[in-house]
Formats: structure tokens, sequence, C-alpha cells
């Protein structure tokens, strides 16, 4: 009884309690959205000489997305990665990778991007969003795997949240960052990426 009561006096002084998110993005608001950086994450990972398999992530993302519920294959999404950001949880190694010309030469190329270029929808909630990544001045294309995670209230943001899930993979070779590939690094990243874009206000 007494956690029964906690609940409804925290949903009182919330104004109302969390609701299920909109799950189909045909539902969802129409209009241009912003990156929530404080529920967004990139993590990537590789092959530790087939021992394990690597994981870092970066810390500092922005990004806005042009959302259209109406054909969601004609939605636009910009993002914006600080390469300085990457977090391995050694700082020293942060720093190595993060300026070295071997991997991210974050002084002369001080920023990831992202830029869609094209969406087909695979399923009621998933797609394939194409786009150009750019990373220490050399540009291809990759395609991300997306899940629309649905639609709702984010506390703290007074408009409508969309979220989404998605995956990737690619070359860091691709990127002119081969580094130790010949001696067992692995040169297939993968990329697992984590958004909220909060409604533009």
């Amino acid at each position: 009884m007494r956690l029964i009561l906690t609940s409804l006096f925290a949903c009182g002084m919330l104004s109302a309690c969390a609701t299920p998110p909109v799950v189909t993005p045909t539902a969802a608001p129409a209009g241009n959205y912003k990156l929530d950086p404080t529920h967004a994450s990139v993590t990537w990972s590789l092959s530790h000489a087939g021992l394990s398999n690597y994981t870092a992530r970066f810390d500092k993302i922005t990004g806005t997305l042009d959302f259209n519920p109406d054909a969601p294959e004609q939605s636009k999404v910009y993002i914006r990665i600080d390469p300085k950001s990457v977090s391995t949880g050694l700082p020293k190694f942060d720093d190595e990778i993060a300026m070295s010309g071997k991997y991210f030469n974050a002084d002369q190329y001080p920023e990831i991007r992202f830029v869609s270029t094209g969406i087909k929808i695979t399923g009621e909630a998933t797609g394939l969003i194409t786009g150009d990544l750019t990373l220490k001045g050399v540009t291809k294309p990759v395609t991300l795997d997306v899940t629309f995670n649905g639609a709702g209230k984010s506390f703290g943001n007074p408009g409508k949240t969309l979220g989404f899930s998605a995956t990737t993979k690619f070359l860091r070779s691709d990127y002119n960052m081969g580094h130790l590939v010949s001696f067992g690094i692995g040169d297939e990243v993968s990329l697992r990426i984590e958004t909220e874009f909060n409604e533009a206000q």
C-alpha cells in the first residue's frame, strides 16, 4: 500500500505519469527536431586480435531531424560528432587516438559528420537510412539499419520526443585509419546509435 501511495504521489508531483510512446511513425508529429545530447550515445567496437570486441564511445553529439510522418522516406537527418570526445575509459589513450595522425587527427579534422541522402522503409517501424559519413577528411556512403522506438513525452522537454536505435558497419581503412590492421586489430567498425530528438522550440 505504501508503494502504491508513493507512486501516486510521485505522479501527482510530476503532473502525470509516463505513458507508453506511440510506436507508429505516421502518428508522430511532423516538424523539426533537435538531438537531445543527454539521451544519445554512439558506441563503436572492433576486434582486438580476435580475443575481444574493444568498445568505446563519443560523448559530444549534436544533430537535427526534419521529420515527415506522412512520407517518412522524405525525412532528413544531420549528425555531428566531436572526435575529441572519444571515451575509452583511459584518458591518456583517449588523447592519443583523438589527436594522433594514425587515428582521428582531431586538430586537423575536428568533426565527424553524417548527412542522410535517402531513406527506405522496410517495416512499420524500421528503415534503412543511407547517408554520407565524413571521417578524417574522407566522405563515403554508409547505411544505417534504423528502428523507430516511438514518440512520446520526455520529462523536461515541453514538446514531443522521438526515439531511434540504429546500427551500421564500415571499414576504418576506407577513412585513412588503417593503423595496426595488419597486426590483427580489426578493420571493420561496428556502430550502435541510440538517440532521442526533441521538438524544436
